[in-house]
């Protein structure tokens, strides 16, 4: 018989695309933006000021999509996290000790929001006593931390975006059921204040929307992944091997994009979704000053359906968050004073602070907003050393920023400078 030489055609692959794995570390560092201070901030500015602040988040969020990929790239073309970068050039030991001891403060303030936030969470869930819930949120967190420790990145990365799924679903279900006024949503993007509490509310929105840890977990998480250089001295050499990996480089930065496009877009969501719902539903209601007295609004309002997603959603955000801003905090020690300390020892003793405020019967709300407040001051010192390196072409070489990007990371620099000044100069007048 002849024989056949036809090709024959094998059916085509069903597994994803490579590029799809190289999605993740934006998507993690993204939690960051999903905390519960971000649910206290933009839950009150909501109840108390309507859609006055629709534009702080829409344009906080706009700022961190260009912090977050600098941030990424920083830690794919130079194999190094943003702390590592800024512990390798400040020379002095009394430098890099202060620099550490703000970065910590901001992470300790980050710690709190998110512990604070689990346990108000359980106790809405469940009735657990508060400082019985900040216990057993900094308990599942240690689980978490110990699949990061003990897994690698790419399983914890798949539980941090499962509990992202969840955060979205729980707090953006409620704006489906009682949608706002388009009306008002467009007019809220006119940027404007109303006195000292709206001041200090954007302040709040945009410390829990552009957060330092962040800033730090993104360059560390990239790193991790992709980083072109593990070494700790960024030498010509490993700036010379980088130029050279030009291919690698720009196809990880496009799917960097990619990432944080797509992280950025969610966390954007699910922070407008919370104040909107606010706005359309608890606005003149009284006690939605806090998260307990919104969530027996919403139970009142729009059904206990819609309460206990609300309730679910501030777990989901408390024990995901949580996990990310330990290790944002390790890797501040560890870049800056080259100590290292285990996550789960960490986690115990960072513990104590949010443990110690709920044992105190201190307000969770007012906690929570106040350590959104903390975070918005360590935002220059984690934004201009990020801006001032990857604009540096002996750092990054042929990847530095173009002028337009400097140009833009600068103007974002200055606005929320800016801004936490005005915060203090009315805080302090009492205007």
């Amino acid at each position: 018989m002849p024989k056949d030489d036809r090709v024959i055609e094998t059916p085509p692959r069903t597994t994803p695309p490579r590029s799809l794995w190289l999605l993740g570390p934006a998507l993690v560092a993204g939690v960051a933006y999903l905390d519960p201070g971000n649910v206290a901030s933009n839950m009150t500015a909501g109840a108390q000021y309507g859609y006055l602040l629709v534009w702080v988040v829409l344009a906080g969020n706009v700022m961190a999509w260009l912090i977050q990929y600098l941030s990424a790239k920083l830690g794919v073309v130079t194999g190094q996290s943003l702390p590592e970068a800024l512990g390798a050039r400040l020379r002095r030991p009394w430098a890099r000790r202060a620099y550490w001891l703000q970065a910590e403060l901001v992470a300790m303030a980050t710690d709190l929001a998110e512990i604070i936030g689990g346990a108000v969470a359980l106790h809405l869930l469940f009735d657990i006593p508060l400082l019985l819930g900040g216990l057993l949120t900094g308990a599942v967190s240690m689980v978490l931390l110990a699949v990061q420790s003990r897994r690698g990145a790419r399983p914890f990365e798949f539980v941090i975006i499962g509990l992202m799924v969840i955060i979205t679903v729980g707090f953006v279900a409620g704006v489906f059921i009682a949608p706002p006024d388009p009306a008002e949503v467009v007019g809220g993007i006119v940027p404007r204040f109303e006195g000292t509490g709206s001041v200090l509310l954007a302040a709040s929105i945009l410390g829990a929307t552009i957060m330092p840890h962040a800033i730090y977990a993104h360059s560390a998480l990239s790193r991790d992944r992709f980083g072109a250089n593990p070494r700790r001295e960024q030498t010509d050499a490993a700036v010379e091997s980088a130029r050279t990996d030009a291919s690698r480089i720009r196809r990880l930065l496009t799917a960097t994009r990619w990432d944080v496009t797509i992280a950025m877009v969610i966390a954007g969501s699910v922070n407008l979704g919370i104040l909107l719902l606010a706005a359309a539903n608890l606005a003149g209601v009284e006690g939605t000053d806090s998260l307990e007295g919104a969530h027996a609004a919403l139970a009142a309002g729009l059904g206990p359906v819609v309460a206990t997603f609300f309730a679910v959603g501030l777990l989901a955000s408390g024990l995901a968050s949580t996990s990310v801003g330990a290790y944002a905090g390790a890797e501040i020690m560890h870049g800056l004073l080259n100590v290292r300390i285990p996550l789960l020892a960490r986690r115990v003793i960072t513990l104590i602070p949010a443990l110690a405020i709920l044992g105190l019967g201190v307000d969770p709300t007012l906690a929570l907003v106040l350590s959104q407040v903390v975070l918005s001051f360590g935002i220059p010192f984690a934004l201009v050393p990020l801006v001032a390196l990857t604009a540096q072409r002996r750092t990054l070489g042929a990847w530095a920023n173009r002028a337009w990007t400097t140009a833009a990371g600068v103007v974002a620099s200055v606005l929320l400078i800016a801004l936490n000044g005005a915060l203090l100069w009315l805080v302090l007048t009492g205007s």
